[in-house]
Parts: C-alpha cells; structure tokens; sequence
C-alpha cells in the first residue's frame, strides 16, 4: 500500500537499474528508504544538498500528540511532513479508527500536492481523504473537526479546478479540531 496516499501497491516485479544507476537506500533491516533529502514539501533534492529535517517514522505519539504535531507542521507550511505523522497514527491506530487517521493523512497529501501545483492530485487526494473521515462526523473523535475539514477539502479541490497554480501551504492548512487556533 502507498504510504502516501493509500493506493494499493504495484505487484509487478521491478525491473532491474539500469547500468550506472545508484543502488537503492536501504535501513538496518534492509528495507528500501530513500535518504535523499527533501524541501519542506517533500521533494526530493539532489544527494548532498541541503533539506529540511525528516520526520522520524514510527514515533508513538498519542492522537493528541500526533494532532498537535500534525497541526504545527501544517500551519509551518509542510504539509507532507504532516503527513507523516499522521501515517504514523494511521499505522499505530486501531482498527476502527485507521480510516479516520488515513483520511487525515489523504487531506495533508492533497494540500502537498495543491502547494506543487499538481490540481488533478490534490484533487483526488482531498476527495479520498473527505470521504474516509467523513463516517467520523457524529463521534468527532478527539475534537477533530470532520464537516470543517470536509468542507475545506471541498472548497480547496473547487478552488484549483482548472488553476493549475500552486497554493500556498501554510496559508490554505485546515484546522484540524473545531476551536483551535
């Protein structure tokens, strides 16, 4: 499954690199990580350049924490870093609570997709991530505001149809629970 945007993975078998390619980074057990490193909206730089500082994966964090921290990086101007943490409350939730967390995680890809001016992204991103939060709207859980983040999903996927322009980030970042600042 993409860790980005929830999509099921690509079964077929990768092709081999090409001659004079990099080999892949790889983490401690061996699993591909790329340790490129990145701007504050989560694209790659060139090997050496210098980038904004990751996220560490697999933080515990409570869903307060992982609000809070979530909320900081949006109102930063990074939302994929956002989404990181709330990838890592999505993996670490339980069972009934992972489409809330997903859908989260959807929402802060779209915004990172409408700050680099990808509108078609953004807007299938902001629509799966609406509709997975959306059976969350009676119970509210942890103050999230699921018809104001719904609804903002809404207005930002109207405001890039056809603008093809990028958004700026800190200044389209949603509040994450009714009432916050």
């Amino acid at each position: 499954m993409c860790e980005h945007c929830g999509a099921a993975a690509d079964t077929a078998a990768e092709a081999p690199p090409a001659s004079g390619t990099r080999s892949r980074d790889r983490d401690e057990q061996g699993r591909a990580r790329n340790a490129r490193p990145r701007d504050g909206l989560g694209r790659p730089l060139p090997y050496g350049a210098p980038g904004v500082a990751r996220q560490p994966e697999g933080v515990p964090r409570t869903p307060a924490q992982a609000l809070t921290e979530a909320q900081r990086l949006l109102d930063d101007g990074m939302p994929f870093h956002a989404h990181e943490v709330l990838e890592d409350a999505w993996k670490a939730a339980p069972a009934a609570e992972r489409g809330l967390w997903r859908g989260l995680a959807q929402l802060a890809v779209g915004l990172t997709h409408a700050a680099r001016g990808n509108a078609p992204g953004a807007e299938a991103l902001l629509g799966r991530g609406a509709v997975a939060i959306a059976p969350y709207a009676d119970t509210a859980p942890y103050g999230i505001d699921i018809a104001g983040l719904t609804d903002w999903a809404a207005g930002l996927a109207r405001s890039l149809n056809g603008s093809g322009g990028p958004v700026p980030a800190a200044e389209t970042a949603p509040r994450l629970r009714a009432g916050a600042a």
